[in-house]
């Protein structure tokens, strides 16, 4: 038996947990047990724009609903692919829910890639799955941190890697909106190292602002209400919340101080028109699709270097957030569904990562 959360497109609040027979599997296909996955802020931005960006294909459901990915830990339950074998275990891609069958293709001693055909039209950075024997990023001690914080992590270290290209469009600050947000801290860091000479402001609620400030990866910290303080300096911003009216507030301030306005994803679900209605004063936004920024940056350095740059400035991050948050364990898909809904609905305490073991 099978199971998995299905979530309504059209209403994110309404989830039911939809069990069912495993299928057989077919010659060259592969059975994973899911382990462990974690519950973030990305997984909302998975659902709110999933329509967009093809988010809800990777794991069909049926009818109204979908499932949303995760990211997490696996073991190979069953296979008829004669490269891959029983009790291997793996990272990357997930649905919340049990198990996943894939198709491994493109083979090496580090991963794999599922060529399960309903697949391939989405980008091939999903698709690859880390083998855990042979994985210079697993380590077994921090196997929670990386689901929880790697591939927001990534993100951060993609969306500093595209400024400091661009020599930064000329800024002296870095405007980063829902700061206490994992994406916005890995941003936060790795701009810290690479970037010093770039000043970080980060916005966020009042209830956040302590934690945010203890982090002490940036060197302003502003309450959403305070954004008319925003220093009349050449800036970029890059919005992690998605919230229409915030976003018309930083531009209104900083006019034509704002050279490059990023979004990235929506963690404010109930203001989510991703760039917002209307004339904005400043530079028009523009939206940041990670994988692609990634296949360029693995062009750009080769798989190697790039490997290399992203597990650095990664060792730092951890250093850097070592006991900042406190993990949370939660069993069964049921508390699954109430994590997602919890991180939906705002209602998440930030010192605390959500890991499922479903």
């Amino acid at each position: 038996m099978a199971s998995t959360v299905w979530v309504k497109k059209a209403e994110l609040g309404n989830i039911v947990v939809h069990d069912e027979d495993l299928p057989l599997l077919g010659d060259g296909e592969v059975r994973l047990r899911i382990e462990s996955f974690s519950v973030t802020a990305n997984n909302i931005t998975y659902a709110v724009i999933g329509d967009l960006f093809g988010y809800w294909n990777f794991f069909p459901a049926q009818g109204d609903f979908g499932i949303v990915p995760m990211w997490g830990h696996a073991i190979v339950e069953a296979s008829r692919h004669p490269e891959i074998a029983i009790g291997e275990r793996i990272y990357g891609y997930l649905p919340m829910g049990t198990h996943l069958d894939v198709v491994p293709g493109k083979i090496s001693q580090g991963g794999f890639t599922d060529m399960a055909a309903h697949r391939q039209p989405m980008s091939p950075i999903y698709n690859q799955y880390s083998r855990l024997n042979a994985d210079p990023e697993h380590d077994p001690s921090k196997e929670a941190e990386r689901m929880l914080f790697g591939p927001l992590f990534k993100t951060g270290f993609l969306i500093e890697s595209m400024f400091r290209r661009e020599t930064w469009f000329g800024a002296q600050n870095l405007i980063m909106t829902s700061a206490s947000s994992k994406t916005s801290m890995g941003l936060a860091s790795v701009a810290k190292d690479m970037s010093p000479d770039i000043k970080r402001i980060g916005l966020t609620s009042n209830g956040n602002f302590a934690f945010v400030e203890k982090s002490g990866l940036y060197d302003q910290v502003l309450a959403y209400e305070d954004v008319a303080q925003l220093p009349q300096e050449p800036s970029v911003s890059v919005d992690f919340a998605g919230n229409s009216q915030l976003l018309h507030e930083i531009h209104a301030v900083l006019g034509n101080q704002l050279k490059y306005s990023c979004l990235v994803g929506a963690t404010h679900v109930e203001a989510r028109g991703l760039g917002g209605n209307g004339e904005m004063a400043g530079p028009k936004p523009i939206l940041f699709f990670a994988p692609d920024h990634a296949v360029a940056s693995i062009q750009e350095l080769g798989p190697k270097a790039f490997g290399e740059a992203v597990a650095k400035s990664w060792k730092s991050f951890l250093g850097a957030v070592d006991g900042v948050v406190a993990l949370d364990k939660r069993q069964g898909l049921d508390n699954a569904a109430k994590s997602f809904v919890e991180t939906l609905e705002g209602r998440t305490d930030p010192h605390r990562g959500i890991i499922i073991h479903p």
